[in-house]
């Protein structure tokens, strides 16, 4: 028998400008026929102008499956970023700064919870929250934000589930990025949070000259989908529905 399974296409990392309208248009057009949802892992913009996220708007507007996004650094480039989000919101597209969705699927449900993230770095080489108060705010924020991908996480209860960020929760997506700059790419406190409040799959973008796969330290896969990575307009990942959850729904009463 084959497994119920839930399609999750992702990207990140497109930075459209005002001059980008319909590049990837043609390639999103397909997308109904090979996912069940779009997930947006962040700078979707180069300069996070409103012109530009006009652009990402009609761009990933009506494509025909969910799209779900989180901000990115460039994103913020402009300090515009609640601006671009509800632009973005009004094309459709669920943003995702610290909160969670649930997209249903031929009766299944997919979790997603998202946050932008932030740097800070890995297990025993990272920054802490000491020292001057720049430095102290700089490993505070990404603290906060943990905290806020935490709570999301904590907020589904779906057949599967995605943590969706921009920066990565774990360095193993990170080989062929200098490691001088790994503090700057991503922080081991979104593994933790994905780690202990479980998920089927991370998805974060950011590190241009990374890897694709990895894992968190507890195992949860994690997936760089920036596009210079993959190489590609998308890339799909399906996420197999427990059994138990197949199960229950086959045993419930219908109407």
């Amino acid at each position: 028998m084959n497994r119920a399974r839930i399609r999750v296409a992702a990207v990140g990392d497109v930075h459209l400008g005002t001059g980008s309208a319909g590049l990837l248009r043609p390639a999103l057009a397909r997308l109904p026929e090979c996912a069940d949802v779009l997930l947006l892992a962040g700078d979707l913009t180069r300069h996070g102008t409103l012109d530009e996220a006009a652009v990402v708007g009609a761009e990933f507007a009506d494509l025909g499956v969910p799209v779900l996004a989180v901000l990115g650094n460039h994103d913020h480039h402009s300090d515009r970023q609640d601006e671009v989000a509800a632009l973005l919101t009004g094309y459709g597209i669920t943003m995702l700064e610290g909160g969670s969705a649930t997209v249903c699927v031929d009766g299944h449900t997919l979790g997603v919870a998202g946050v932008k993230g932030f740097g800070g770095g890995f297990a025993g080489r990272c920054a802490s929250a000491f020292g001057e108060r720049l430095m102290r705010e700089f490993a505070g924020h990404t603290a906060d934000l943990a905290r806020e991908l935490r709570k999301a996480l904590g907020e589904l209860n779906t057949d599967v589930t995605v943590a969706l960020t921009h920066y990565a929760p774990a360095a193993d997506t990170l080989h062929g990025e200098p490691r001088e700059i790994y503090p700057f790419l991503g922080s081991y406190l979104l593994g933790e949070a994905v780690d202990d409040c479980g998920a089927d799959l991370a998805v974060h973008g950011h590190a241009h000259l990374g890897t694709e796969c990895g894992v968190t330290p507890g195992g949860i896969p994690v997936r760089n989908v920036a596009q210079p990575v993959l190489g590609a307009p998308f890339a799909v990942y399906e996420l197999a529905i427990p059994l138990e959850s197949v199960a229950g729904r086959r045993d419930s009463p219908t109407a």
